[in-house]
């Protein structure tokens, strides 16, 4: 809203300081310091109703250290981080921006479905929640809605060659919400660490004939479905102990959060020989808010936690993750990105299936690891919370770097 406000003020009245409001960063700037004061500040009076209400997480015994003192810690901690994203969003993004719009529907989506989840947790006093199949039918419908829109939408595009544009000098004096010449409806994705790294799903049906792409959406709505499911269920898993899930997405977050930047900045994009993607650069104030809020919900929920996110929080991580990195076009990234999600769900992966084959096999069941999920392993193996936490950050960070790389190795 201020961004309309301030632009308005521009042109009516040129009013000093008003175009600063004009610059990405200049808003950015503004939406993490404000999430990150909505998170700490407001995040404690939060704390304190669910505290009121009595909506306290049900501990089923693992056998865990310290896992019984953890019993009636708020949890929806989510609300925070959703919240804390929002406000500064409304307040400082261009809300008439489709990839700003698609990332406020995901947000709310997810965090509807992570909310029913926890509240039927706490009133039925068990971890079970929400059905499983129910999960799956929200989780699918929002990759539906996400799909569609990026292969239908008309501003949803890309510039190809744009550093052989005969008007280069023209297109680099344009604002990131100008129209270009030569955008186009494309579903090209980048491929990690390989020369001439695109690639268009389109081209998968191009069996159909001609007119194929008219039908691309039937293998891409499943394959943006899939991301969706696949990464808001890692998130899901990876929130196990305090601090780990808001921690590792903060550094996934702030990472696409300049993956975005560059690709929706043409000077930069041309300059690293990476895919331009108008219009893409306004998500970096979502992006910021949200890592500002997840920084912020840290404060309270690193060792020992005085409030867990749940589901609430973690389905919505996820989306929001999946949905930032289809619509950059580094989908494909995320295995290496969001690696502390992927080995925390191949963990139970390997664990339930080796279970299931040698139990069918032998007559008895045999485990990989101590226990699934990954970091309860090491908590059995006598690790405290805290370094398993601080160690998978350091890990995460480690993957982030990786993929900063990829920006240049191919």
């Amino acid at each position: 809203m201020l961004y309309y406000l301030f632009d308005y003020l521009e042109q009516q009245y040129n009013l000093t300081g008003a175009s600063l409001f004009g610059f990405i960063s200049f808003r950015a700037s503004l939406a993490i310091l404000l999430s990150l004061a909505i998170s700490t500040i407001w995040g404690k009076r939060i704390i304190l109703y669910l505290q009121r209400k009595q909506l306290g997480e049900s501990i089923r015994d693992l056998g865990l250290e310290g896992q019984v003192e953890k019993a009636g810690t708020p949890t929806m901690g989510g609300l925070i981080i959703i919240i804390a994203t929002l406000i500064p969003v409304v307040l400082f993004a261009r809300l008439d921006n489709i990839y700003v719009l698609l990332l406020i529907v995901t947000t709310l989506w997810m965090g509807a479905i992570g909310f029913l989840d926890d509240y039927l947790k706490i009133k039925q006093k068990n971890k079970e929640g929400l059905a499983g199949k129910f999960k799956i039918i929200g989780q699918v419908g929002l990759g539906v809605i996400v799909g569609a829109t990026i292969f239908f939408h008309p501003d949803i595009t890309i510039k190809e060659e744009m550093a052989n544009s005969k008007n280069k000098q023209e297109l680099l004096t344009q604002n990131s919400e100008d129209e270009f010449s030569g955008e186009e409806k494309s579903l090209t994705t980048t491929i990690p660490f390989v020369k001439n790294n695109e690639v268009d799903y389109a081209k998968i049906v191009s069996w159909l004939g001609d007119e194929y792409v008219k039908y691309a959406w039937l293998i891409f709505i499943p394959i943006v479905i899939f991301i969706v499911t696949a990464v808001s269920n890692g998130a899901n898993l990876t929130d196990g102990i305090d601090g780990l899930a808001a921690g590792s997405s903060a550094i996934i977050v702030l990472t696409l959060g300049l993956f975005a930047w560059i690709s929706g900045n043409i000077i930069f994009s041309d300059y690293l020989n990476v895919m331009f993607i108008p219009r893409t650069g306004e998500m970096v104030i979502f992006i910021t808010a949200f890592a500002g809020a997840l920084v912020g919900f840290i404060w309270y929920n690193t060792y020992p936690a005085q409030v867990f996110m749940g589901d609430t929080g973690s389905l919505t991580i996820g989306g929001v993750i999946a949905v930032i990195a289809i619509a950059i076009r580094k989908e494909l990234l995320i295995p290496i990105l969001c690696g502390i999600f992927f080995m925390e769900t191949l963990s139970v992966v390997l664990q339930v299936s080796w279970f299931k084959y040698t139990k069918k096999k032998t007559g008895e069941g045999r485990r990989i690891f101590l226990m699934s999920p990954l970091h309860h392993h090491y908590q059995k193996r006598g690790l405290h919370e805290s370094k398993i936490v601080v160690r998978f950050w350091i890990i995460g960070i480690l993957l982030a770097i990786i993929t900063i790389v990829t920006l240049k190795i191919r």
